[in-house]
């Protein structure tokens, strides 16, 4: 069973930037795109960016294309999100995932299946 941890969130000031990590632990699937998702206060999930598998295919909400950056360490089955220019609409509790089916990733929240326990970010102003 895999098991998904974040790490990296906290209170940061508008324009600053934070790095968050997504550390797979246990059995992984063989090949598995990964993705964050966040979620602020009343408000539902939303999807930030995916990654494939081999990193050749990324996705980015149009709120943070330019802003933040996925990527992946295969090797250390370890997801990252750099966040940059952040924003105080950036604060909320954000999540990694693993795709239930397919090795491209998206956007579609029902197509992941494992969640890790989320961590906060919190942008002051």
């Amino acid at each position: 069973q895999v098991q998904l941890v974040e790490s990296g969130g906290g209170l940061v000031q508008v324009g600053g930037s934070l790095r968050l990590s997504c550390a797979a632990a246990g059995r992984t699937p063989g090949s598995y795109a990964m993705a964050w998702f966040r979620q602020a206060p009343g408000k539902e999930q939303e999807f930030v960016a995916s990654i494939s598998w081999r990193s050749d295919r990324t996705l980015y909400a149009d709120s943070v294309k330019g802003r933040f950056t996925i990527s992946r360490d295969n090797a250390k089955k370890t997801l990252y999100l750099q966040m940059s220019a952040l924003k105080p609409e950036d604060t909320a509790v954000y999540y990694c995932a693993i795709h239930k089916y397919a090795d491209y990733g998206g956007a579609d929240y029902s197509d992941y299946g494992v969640w890790g326990q989320g961590t906060q970010v919190t942008v002051s102003s």
